[in-house]
């Protein structure tokens, strides 16, 4: 996972409360278990028309927000179901950062599985970023998770937080797993002495197992 640590990029302003995870990746593209080539598809049935040609009013398809590696929405965005595909397109896009007010619950920690940081800021602080991201000579702004900060192109700087371990992780570009696979040495010693200490636990463990037993 790349880490997360200072991105300065062009924002792309998307005004719509409630984006659910059927809007950022319709549901006929979740055949794959692979992360790369769903960027494609992300917002497919707002970028493309039914004869697969752009549509020139949606920002994605739009100069300089094509090559937009943030996002400004509005409250509850991610809602839906829970498929983990959504953030997977949205990171293969090129979205490194999502700011709004609100977010779903299973969206927001799928982001930081993924590699990308979701920031919840109050309605007046998203309108004026939203505002920046409209205009094209406003629209780069610079994220600084070390320091918890947007900066503004006007050079306003507006703090934000986010869960220490999640933030941690970010920066050192790390899942879950792979910051448990960290104390693999520790978890080893720890399985040899509860093998020593407790030795009819894995006796009746693998005899459950041979049997096909349940406990």
């Amino acid at each position: 996972m790349t880490p997360f640590t200072r991105l300065t990029a062009i924002a792309a302003p998307l005004p719509v409360a409630n984006v659910d995870t059927d809007m950022l990746l319709p549901a006929r593209f979740l055949k794959t278990v692979s992360r790369k080539g769903l960027g494609t598809a992300l917002f497919h049935a707002q970028r493309f028309d039914m004869d697969g040609a752009e549509r020139p009013d949606f920002p994605l398809n739009r100069l300089p927000w094509r090559g937009a590696e943030i996002l400004v929405a509005l409250d509850n965005f991610g809602c839906g179901s829970s498929r983990e595909h959504a953030p997977w397109a949205l990171e293969d896009f090129g979205i490194r950062c999502i700011i709004a007010p609100s977010f779903a619950d299973i969206f927001y920690g799928n982001c930081f599985k993924n590699g990308m940081l979701p920031i919840v800021l109050d309605a007046a602080k998203v309108e004026r970023l939203m505002a920046d991201a409209e205009q094209p000579n406003t629209a780069t702004m610079t994220v600084d998770l070390q320091r918890q900060t947007i900066v503004r192109a006007n050079g306003e700087v507006i703090d934000f937080s986010t869960d220490p371990q999640r933030r941690q992780r970010l920066l050192d570009g790390v899942d879950e797993i792979a910051q448990s696979l960290t104390f693999e040495k520790t978890i080893a010693a720890h399985e040899r002495s509860w093998r020593t200490a407790a030795p009819w636990v894995r006796e009746l463990t693998v005899g459950f197992a041979a049997t096909g037993t349940g406990c």
